[in-house]
């Protein structure tokens, strides 16, 4: 018998997500669970506080690797990397692409059915009612608790945690929760419409290129360098000595010489180039 997890996570990490990506993210040392929403076949969605020490039961650990239990969330790679980091499934199968195949993305259904990627505007495409969307609160939530603070001299603390702010903290919860139930009936609605095998196979493989990163010959690169740095070094040293210029390399110094010398010249794209050298005899020297 096949049942269905519906899961939400917020976090927190020092790295920001948004330029390094979510595996810098969740491999900082400061990445932490700090609520994990869910709900079990349907049922009223749960929230642990595992910032505030609660811990993941025996049965939902069980869950999250049964593969009689699809896994659904709402851009579900987020979940599926940061639960599996979480729990060090890596550690205890040697591969932590053992239950990808156990998760679907509920932001991919949607984009497959033609409705918007973010989970609101989702849930605003297909009339959800307002208890159903996601607060209007959250970002600053999420802003409040899941990032860095910046310190001033009235408030020097580096990051916000519940305790500091008990009632915004609750709300934060019942934020976790709202964004439970309307993964939830996102994903009841558009189950008319299954996302296909091979689609959610592409999913898969993209997670998997994604986490595995691209395969370097660094002896390889290390020689195209040492290579580089040998044709390179002499020229730059010419240059520097003709020039005067502390680094030839940079189009600016270069650009600001030849205008130093009474060349009109604006830009030094390949054209401009192939065009002073054939019409212009230049007298190079040191300043």
């Amino acid at each position: 018998m096949t049942y269905h997890l519906n899961v939400d996570l917020e976090t927190y990490s020092s790295v920001p997500i948004n330029k390094a990506g979510l595996y810098k993210y969740v491999q900082s040392p400061d990445f932490e669970i700090l609520l994990f929403g869910y709900s079990l076949d349907g049922a009223p969605p749960v929230v642990l506080d595992l910032a505030s020490g609660d811990k993941i039961p025996g049965d939902l650990l069980r869950a999250l690797n049964d593969p009689n239990v699809i896994k659904h969330a709402y851009n579900a790679a987020f979940e599926w990397y940061c639960l599996s980091y979480h729990t060090k499934q890596y550690l205890i199968t040697g591969d932590p692409f053992t239950t990808l195949h156990q998760w679907h993305d509920t932001m991919l259904h949607a984009l497959y059915c033609g409705y918007p990627a973010s989970l609101d505007a989702a849930g605003k495409a297909l009339g959800l009612p307002e208890d159903k969307r996601k607060l209007t609160t959250g970002k600053a939530l999420i802003k409040l608790f899941c990032t860095p603070h910046t310190p001033t001299d009235r408030d020097p603390r580096t990051r916000i945690r519940p305790q500091d702010e008990p009632e915004k903290w609750e709300l934060f919860k019942t934020y976790n929760t709202g964004d439970v139930t309307a993964e939830q009936e996102i994903e009841r609605r558009l189950s008319p419409f299954p996302v296909p095998d091979d689609v959610q196979r592409q999913w898969e493989t993209d997670l998997r290129i994604n986490s595995r990163g691209v395969g370097l010959d660094l002896d390889l690169i290390h020689g195209a360098l040492d290579c580089d740095d040998t044709v390179s070094r002499p020229l730059i040293d010419e240059a520097q000595k003709l020039t005067g210029l502390q680094n030839p390399n940079s189009m600016a110094q270069v650009k600001g010489w030849l205008q130093e010398h009474g060349y009109d010249v604006s830009t030094l794209r390949k054209d401009d180039v192939t065009t002073l050298l054939e019409g212009t005899t230049l007298m190079y020297y040191s300043t």
